[in-house]
């Protein structure tokens, strides 16, 4: 059975990620399944519109995508593997196409959502989550950054929220994703099933009746915003991480000693890179910020040498050797050089020789 399962049902293009035991990590093959099928569907008149779903261990629905497949990006890193650079290239052309896509794509976020998984989704006209949805873009943990347009997206939601769910890789639930823009409705998971063999058993007019239809699901949870929204806004618009830090540790109440534990655990070079990466975002276009990721995450492994690349290590300690103890250089945020962060937003490319150069 193949990794990604893309249909014609009705007049609605399916896609399944069905990897459900690596809770749908993309591989390159998934990333090309998936832009192959969306490029036939786009000029097919016989498809309305797209819904894309994950498959969990019992069957359809109960998880999305997990993100990239970070145990090939430790073992292509090491082996100096060319296809490592491919599948971002071609990652994030997959991003721009879902964003950019001439018809309603229907995302049904249920389960987890995070990094890569994010990537397919927030594109999306229409983000359906539920109250299994386990959502974050987790990637300082690992000495990586919020890719996948993670910048374009969350420097757009609210307040200073952006800052600190690319900060901190905090998990939102689904009524609080839809508080925090990043989801559009949040239905019951047990309404999944129904409302996808409705998409694909309705003779739907046209494409808007598809994508109004969904929307005006009833049964959908109140948004649920994140406390405390205030407390975020004024730590998480501080000039740098460390006066972050100085406000965080200062304060004795619960929610301040827990974000400064979390920030504490990240790597220290990243969170400089993702607080800069988030900031320049909010002036950019979606293109641009995916080609300023491209050049990121070119940077993280090839800006130090492999054995020292925080993104190769902090994969190592997660999903390698699972000792959950990285070995960040440096160990602490008051140590990062400036000028080493300011690397990662420099192009190692010409702008006319950049892969995603002719994104508009």
């Amino acid at each position: 059975m193949s990794d990604v399962i893309a249909q014609i049902e009705g007049r609605i293009g399916c896609i399944t990620l069905n990897r459900p035991k690596a809770l749908n990590a993309l591989s390159l093959d998934m990333v090309r399944s998936l832009t192959q099928a969306l490029l036939a569907w786009q000029d097919d008149p016989q498809v309305l519109a797209v819904a894309v779903r994950g498959t969990g261990k019992e069957g359809p629905f109960g998880a999305f995508c997990a993100g990239g497949d970070i145990r090939f990006f430790h073992q292509a890193a090491h082996a100096g593997d060319a296809s490592l650079g491919d599948f971002f290239t071609e990652e994030y052309r997959l991003n721009h196409l879902i964003h950019t896509y001439s018809k309603p794509y229907i995302a049904f976020m249920d389960g987890i959502v995070m990094g890569g998984g994010m990537g397919i989704s927030q594109g999306a006209s229409v983000r359906v989550v539920t109250e299994r949805t386990k959502m974050a873009m987790p990637e300082t943990n690992i000495g990586l950054f919020p890719d996948v347009g993670g910048g374009y997206f969350l420097s757009r939601c609210p307040g200073r929220l952006g800052e600190y769910l690319g900060l901190t890789g905090q998990m939102l639930n689904g009524a609080q994703a839809v508080a925090a823009k990043l989801a559009d409705i949040a239905l019951p998971s047990g309404m999944l099933e129904p409302i996808w063999q409705t998409l694909i058993s309705s003779p739907f007019e046209n494409a808007e009746s598809v994508e109004r239809w969904v929307l005006a699901q009833a049964g959908a949870m109140a948004p649920e915003k994140l406390i405390p929204q205030p407390q975020i806004d004024e730590v998480f618009g501080l000039p740098s991480i460390a006066q972050m830090l100085q406000k965080l540790e200062f304060a004795s109440d619960e929610w301040s000693q827990k974000t400064a534990h979390a920030l504490r655990h990240r790597s220290p070079l990243m969170l400089h890179v993702v607080l800069e990466q988030i900031r320049r975002a909010r002036q950019m276009s979606l293109a641009d910020d995916l080609r300023m990721e491209r050049d990121m995450v070119h940077h993280c492994f090839h800006l130090r040498a492999v054995g020292d690349s925080d993104t190769v290590e902090g994969i190592r300690a997660l999903a390698v050797d699972k000792d959950h103890s990285p070995n960040w250089k440096p160990a602490r945020v008051e140590e990062v050089d400036a000028a080493e962060a300011a690397r990662f937003f420099a192009s190692p490319w010409p702008s006319d020789h950049h892969p995603l150069r002719d994104l508009s």
